[in-house]
């Protein structure tokens, strides 16, 4: 009985969420003067342009073939297209171009970027594979998780230098803290709407309970801090799977952290892809095994207010499925939390 209001798993993974989608350009659609940049760098002219359809940033996100059989995958993105996409795309070359060979990471070619006020383009080797299989089959995400439990340990210690402002513990601080911005008086800014999913933005639990939400997700910046390079959007969308290989790609988010934290993220969307329920997976990495709990549960709450919050918010340009996407993580990352902590 005294349950009844708390989060509850009837979102958790009956449905699958809107699929992971931005509005994509095709090769013919970036202007004339990138094409021809992208051309010189990848040294011929291109006869054949694959787009790939998943993945949230806008832009294109292609495989692209030229006429003496040269091949790369490239991201390119304009201001026009997403003002902020640009800059996020320079962040992943900022990331990408200096990481150490890895077996689960598309070797980097090379970039154009044509300043401020430009188009920015980035370009990886081809990898000849697919997105893991949706809903979630058992043995394709235990192999993930072995995947990328690997990973950490080969991120560990972080491979590169990084500034102190792009440590995971300065994300928690400043951006995944979303019951602190609801507290703040953030709520009268939360959109209401179908849209949102099978909750409201912000129901009686987390009212209720706001205050609690607060103290747990304030701990988080310090809970998250360790030696990793974590890549802290860990989604089926981001992962390429071939027949003996899983790569992570798209690192523009990659912050210096604890190891642990990547699977933590990973959890909700999983759930709500019809895998595993979020402890469970949690439990298939021996980092977050080996963590104290008081800290994964940290990490639990302030990333379950980070989709409180942005699911509330109007879509960015250009990635209509965003906000509904978030809205199915969130279900599933309060319902984890509510058991973790007991709050009711």
């Amino acid at each position: 009985m005294g349950n009844r209001d708390a989060p509850s798993r009837r979102g958790g993974n009956r449905s699958l969420p809107p699929p992971p989608r931005g509005k994509r350009v095709h090769w013919r659609g970036v202007p004339a003067r990138v094409r021809e940049r992208i051309e010189s760098e990848i040294g011929g002219r291109v006869v054949r342009a694959s787009t790939r359809g998943t993945g949230f940033s806008p832009g294109l996100a292609a495989i692209l073939e030229t006429g003496n059989g040269r091949r790369a995958f490239v991201k390119a993105v304009g201001p026009e297209l997403n003002s902020q996409s640009p800059e996020i795309h320079r962040r992943e070359i900022g990331i990408v171009s200096r990481l150490p060979p890895d077996p689960a990471v598309p070797r980097f070619l090379w970039s154009v970027d044509e300043g401020p006020d430009g188009w920015v383009a980035l370009a990886f080797e081809v990898i000849d594979g697919r997105a893991p299989a949706m809903p979630w089959r058992h043995a394709e995400l235990r192999r993930v998780c072995q995947a990328l439990s690997a990973l950490t340990d080969r991120m560990t210690p972080c491979p590169i230098d990084l500034p102190p402002d792009r440590e995971l513990s300065a994300a928690f601080a400043t951006g995944i803290c979303g019951w602190a911005k609801l507290a703040g008086g953030g709520r009268q800014e939360l959109r209401e709407g179908p849209e949102q999913g099978p909750e409201q933005a912000l129901d009686d639990w987390c009212r209720r309970n706001l205050d609690s939400l607060v103290r747990l997700e304030a701990a988080a910046p310090e809970a998250v801090k360790g030696d990793s390079l974590v890549h802290v959007d860990t989604r089926a969308d981001n992962l390429v799977l071939t027949d003996d290989q899983v790569y992570v790609v798209d690192w523009p988010w990659a912050r210096r952290g604890a190891g642990w934290v990547d699977c933590v993220g990973f959890a909700p969307s999983v759930e709500m892809q019809g895998g595993l329920d979020a402890e469970q997976l949690v439990g298939l990495f021996p980092h977050a095994r080996a963590a104290d709990p008081d800290r994964v549960t940290a990490a639990v709450a302030a990333i379950a207010g980070y989709f409180t919050w942005q699911a509330a918010q109007p879509p960015p340009p250009g990635l209509p499925t965003v906000r509904a996407f978030q809205a199915a993580q969130r279900v599933v990352a309060r319902r984890w939390l509510a058991e973790r902590t007991g709050l009711r």
